[in-house]
């Protein structure tokens, strides 16, 4: 699975949250200032392309929709930080996120428990 570009993010972010849709929701989800019809459409295009969205032909238009979930680039886009920042090592990650005060007690004390729950 590819990186996404900032702008094809933006636009799978709105793909993700309508579910199904034309160009004209896609480009009314995406922040100002809003691109150009063209633009969005030929990304998305490069989206298809890149097998993270497909369409469905209604009449002379097209819906998109997804084809790879939020969740599935999620952990994708995650475990490339962890493998490019922490040397693919989630404790270093924690242990980052704990130094700099980004993840509280309470928060790694949840952690430690949704881990011992899954090795039970």
């Amino acid at each position: 699975m590819q990186k996404l570009a900032k702008r094809e993010e933006q636009i799978m972010q709105a793909c993700w949250h309508l579910e199904k849709a034309f160009i004209k929701d896609i480009i009314a989800e995406l922040p100002d200032p809003k691109p150009h019809y063209n633009s969005v459409a030929t990304m998305v295009r490069i989206l298809e392309e890149k097998g993270f969205l497909d369409h469905e032909a209604l009449g002379n238009t097209f819906r998109y929709f997804p084809v790879i979930s939020k969740e599935q680039y999620q952990k994708h886009a995650f475990d490339d930080i962890v493998k490019q920042y922490f040397n693919n090592s989630y404790s270093r990650m924690l242990a980052f996120f704990a130094k700099e005060q980004k993840i509280s007690k309470e928060e790694i004390n949840e952690i430690l428990e949704i881990i011992k729950s899954q090795k039970k």
